[in-house]
């Protein structure tokens, strides 16, 4: 199915590993112009040199903390106009309600809510003035069925999903959509590093961690970040046009809610 994608530009950020650079690949996939963002630039040119290797598009790299007013701003400078947004930022750390600090909560806020907020505040009105805009935030299927060790991941991306939905109450008319992409657990850094502090807690492997998440999963395996990206891509598209306000799983049915 082609996308009609050629003709448009899209940001990804946190793109340099995981599903971000899952989206950036697929995108590039369908002849998208690709900026792509992350904090570290080694890894970003490997990540741009992956996606030239394979598609024939040629990234641009900018390396900036979107958690930081800096790291808008200097996504600002080098970006005059997009007609997709994939904002995407790593997890906040795992653990229980009583185990994280203020400073914590704090740093996850800036990280998670804060980072798609300013990144929507910088590309929205140019999307309004050209009547197209697809706005995609990477979010969780924690926000559907929260997961206990995670909640400030299911807190601040809740509030993202709150976010989502307005903006797509309000922007609508003017050929936006705005939605929202909740991965389950997938084969990506982050699922190993919460598989580690599981175990830790619980005296158990990574390893056997993984083998209890997937035996909550009705496909019976951990999914692929190419699977997220291929939905990514067709929301990018003009083919979903009638898509927005959604929040749309990619786990393999293991979220058990009728809505």
């Amino acid at each position: 199915m082609d996308m009609n994608l050629q003709s448009k530009k899209a940001l990804i950020t946190g793109a340099s590993f995981g599903l971000g650079k899952a989206a950036a690949l697929a995108l590039a996939s369908e002849g998208c112009g690709l900026y792509i963002n992350s904090r570290n630039i080694d890894s970003l040119h490997q990540a741009a040199a992956e996606i030239k290797a394979k598609t024939g598009i040629i990234p641009v790299c900018i390396d900036a903390d979107v958690a930081t007013l800096e790291g808008i701003e200097k996504i600002q400078n080098q970006i005059a106009e997009i007609d997709i947004l994939v904002s995407n930022a790593g997890g906040p750390p795992p653990g229980k309600f009583l185990s994280h600090t203020d400073s914590a909560w704090t740093e996850s806020l800036e990280l998670v809510l804060n980072s798609a907020r300013r990144l929507t505040v910088l590309f929205l009105e140019g999307m309004v003035k050209r009547s197209y805009g697809r706005l995609i935030y990477i979010t969780s299927v924690g926000v559907l069925q929260p997961i206990d060790d995670l909640v400030l991941s299911n807190t601040y991306r809740a509030g993202v999903t709150g976010m989502c939905k307005t903006i797509s109450n309000t922007y609508a008319k003017f050929g936006i959509t705005a939605n929202c992409v909740c991965p389950g657990f997938t084969a990506t850094e982050r699922l190993k590093r919460l598989a580690k502090s599981r175990g830790e807690e619980m005296g158990k492997s990574p390893e056997t961690i993984i083998e209890s998440f997937t035996a909550k999963i009705p496909a019976g395996r951990i999914g692929r970040p190419e699977e997220l990206a291929a939905l990514i891509t067709f929301l990018a598209s003009e083919k979903a046009a009638y898509i927005t306000g959604t929040s749309i799983p990619v786990d393999g049915g293991f979220v058990q809610s009728l809505i």
